[in-house]
C-alpha cells in the first residue's frame, strides 16, 4: 500500500478546511463535505471528484471488504487521501459517532437541461424549505419516485451541505440537484421546456388523485409551517392538494413531496400498469 500521512494536529490546515465546510461558512462554495462510507462510495460511484479523504486508523487497516473497496477506490482515484487521529477526526466530522470516513468533494454541476430528460419531465421546485433534513430527504424520494430532478429557490437549505446530504442518502450525487436564488427566474426557464407549473396547498386544491399529472410538471413544494404565499401560487397553471382526515392540516415537506411525485409517476405507468380513472381535472 502506498505510504499515508497521518495527521494528528487539530492546528493542521487541512484540518480547517474541513472545519469550515463543517460549519457551512466555506468560502469556496464549489466544495462539499461527504461524511460516512456509503455516502462516500455512493460519491465516488457518482464520479465526484474527491479532493481529499480523510480516513481513521480503524478505517485504514479493516480488513472489511466493502471497507477495502472503498478504500482503494479513494486511492485510484488520485485524491488526496490522508490518515487521521481519532482526536482530528472528532473535529473534522460534522457527527457526533464518526464512521471513519470523510472527504472533501467537488459539488455536482448538473446542466438545467438534465432535468427534462428523460421526458414527460417531473420536476419538484423546493421553495424556502430551509430544513436541510427535509431538502435531503426530498431529494431521496424524488428519485425513488421517478423524478427528473429537484431544484431549490429562495431561502432553502443548501441541498449539498452535509446535513441535506445524509438525508439524500446518495440521491443528491444520482440526480439532477440545483439551487437558485431566484424563483421567477427558475419559472421562466421551466416554462419555455414546455413543462407546466403545479402549486401545492394542504387545502383548496384538486385533489392530486383527481389531477391530471401525465405532462410534463415541476411540483412547487413550499416550506414548513408556512407553505406556499399567494403570489407564488397565483404564478403557478394549477394548483392541487393532498386529501387529508381533519383535524391533520398539513404534513411534513419531504411526506408531501413523495405523495404527489409517487401519485404522477403511476398515473405515468412508472410503477407498472395503472388502471385508468374515470375523470382527471386538466390545468390547461
Amino acid at each position: 500500500m502506498t505510504a499515508i500521512k497521518t495527521i494528528s494536529s487539530r492546528r493542521n490546515p487541512l484540518v480547517d478546511a474541513f472545519r469550515a465546510l463543517k460549519k457551512h461558512r466555506g468560502a469556496d462554495e464549489d466544495r462539499i463535505l461527504v461524511d460516512g462510507a456509503h455516502l462516500l462510495a455512493d460519491a465516488c460511484a457518482a464520479g465526484l471528484r474527491i479532493d481529499v479523504a480523510a480516513l481513521s486508523a480503524r478505517a485504514l487497516h479493516e480488513d472489511d471488504p466493502d471497507t477495502g473497496r472503498l478504500r482503494d477506490a479513494l486511492l485510484a482515484a488520485g485524491g488526496h487521501v490522508v490518515a487521521v487521529t481519532d482526536a482530528v477526526l472528532e473535529v473534522i466530522s460534522p457527527v457526533t459517532t464518526p464512521s471513519g470516513f470523510v472527504a472533501i468533494a467537488r459539488r455536482p454541476r448538473p446542466r438545467l437541461e438534465d432535468f427534462f430528460r428523460p421526458r414527460p419531465s417531473l420536476v419538484v421546485i423546493l421553495v424556502g424549505v430551509q430544513d436541510p433534513g427535509n431538502v435531503g430527504a426530498t431529494i431521496r424520494a424524488a428519485e425513488a419516485g421517478h423524478a427528473t430532478g429537484v431544484i431549490t429557490a429562495g431561502r432553502s437549505a443548501d441541498p449539498y451541505g452535509w446535513k441535506a446530504l445524509r438525508a439524500a442518502m446518495g440521491s443528491a450525487f444520482r440526480l439532477p440537484v440545483l439551487s437558485f436564488p431566484d424563483l421567477p427566474g427558475v419559472l421562466e426557464s421551466v416554462r419555455k421546456h414546455g413543462v407546466r407549473v403545479v402549486a401545492t396547498s394542504p387545502r383548496d386544491g384538486v385533489s392530486v388523485h383527481a389531477a391530471d399529472l401525465t405532462a410534463p410538471l415541476a411540483f412547487l413544494i413550499g416550506g414548513e409551517g408556512s407553505g406556499l404565499d399567494d403570489r407564488v401560487i397565483a404564478s403557478a397553471d394549477g394548483l392541487v392538494s393532498i386529501p387529508m382526515r381533519a383535524p391533520v392540516e398539513s404534513l411534513n415537506t419531504a411526506v408531501a413531496a413523495a405523495l404527489f411525485v409517487y401519485e404522477a409517476s403511476r398515473q405515468r405507468g412508472a410503477f407498472g400498469k395503472v388502471e385508468q380513472p374515470r375523470a382527471r381535472t386538466m390545468f390547461l
